[in-house]
């Protein structure tokens, strides 16, 4: 099936590395106009702006903290000073810092939650704050994890975060359903991205997590960003308030972490 977001003006937090990057240059192929978040790597941010131009799509990089209400609404004010509206919001941006439960400082659970569950609050209120003013419906993509549903010691600020997002999205669904904008998650498992570049120093717990997953293999960018693409186009329009499982069935198969 040949999907296209011609026309669409889409946010993606997180863009400038792993899934988020992946999700907006295929949004960008599919002749979607992108903003590009990034925090702290502007050049990174930028390039993937150049890779969507040569794609003969329109983006732009926005620096911006996802934990801050200011920055989250000015990627929003971007998105419509440059393209007049924004019709899709991917939360994608997180972080993780693993620790025993017992040693884990405040400041860790604070700066977590922080990014994983309220930057992820602030993106859809504000992203739905423009789809209502607009009146013309939306999307709103959350990037969730497996952990949002499979428990994972040493990792208790993570998992409470996504866990928080998946009610978010749920709630959000019926709440903003009348307005025509869907709210969904894609719970994506082991990926390979940035975060989990651990793996290949330590083939031993790539092993160990590999035999949690039935298909055998990590996932790839890519395959997430094919999803994330479906659940923005228009196909999509009846499917909202889910998350989908994207783990090669970790989700069906593994204990905990």
């Amino acid at each position: 099936m040949q999907v296209s977001l011609r026309d669409k003006v889409a946010i993606v937090t997180g863009a400038s590395s792993g899934i988020g990057r992946a999700i907006a240059l295929e949004f960008g192929r599919s002749g979607a106009r992108v903003v590009v978040n990034y925090h702290g790597h502007r050049e990174d941010g930028e390039e993937v702006v150049r890779q969507i131009a040569d794609a003969g799509a329109e983006a732009i990089a926005v620096q911006g903290d996802v934990s801050q209400q200011a920055d989250v609404r000015g990627l929003v004010e971007a998105a419509v000073d440059r393209f007049g509206k924004l019709d899709i919001m991917v939360n994608n941006a997180g972080i993780e810092q693993r620790m025993p439960f017992l040693e884990t400082p405040l400041e860790v659970w604070e700066k977590v939650i922080a990014v994983n569950l309220t930057g992820t609050w602030l993106g859809c209120q504000e992203a739905a704050r423009q789809m209502v003013r607009q009146g013309g419906g939306g999307r709103i993509i959350n990037i969730s994890s497996v952990h949002e549903d499979l428990p994972m010691p040493t990792n208790s600020p993570y998992c409470a975060a996504k866990g928080g997002v998946r009610m978010l999205a749920r709630t959000l669904a019926v709440e903003l359903a009348p307005h025509k904008i869907t709210v969904n998650n894609i719970a994506p498992g082991a990926i390979e991205t940035p975060m989990n570049s651990n793996l290949k120093e330590h083939p031993e717990l790539l092993q160990q997590l590999l035999h949690e997953i039935p298909l055998g293999r990590i996932g790839r960018p890519e395959e997430v960003a094919q999803l994330a693409l479906y659940l923005a186009s228009e196909a999509a329009s009846y499917i909202t308030g889910s998350t989908y499982f994207i783990d090669g069935g970790m989700i069906r198969h593994s204990g905990s972490l």
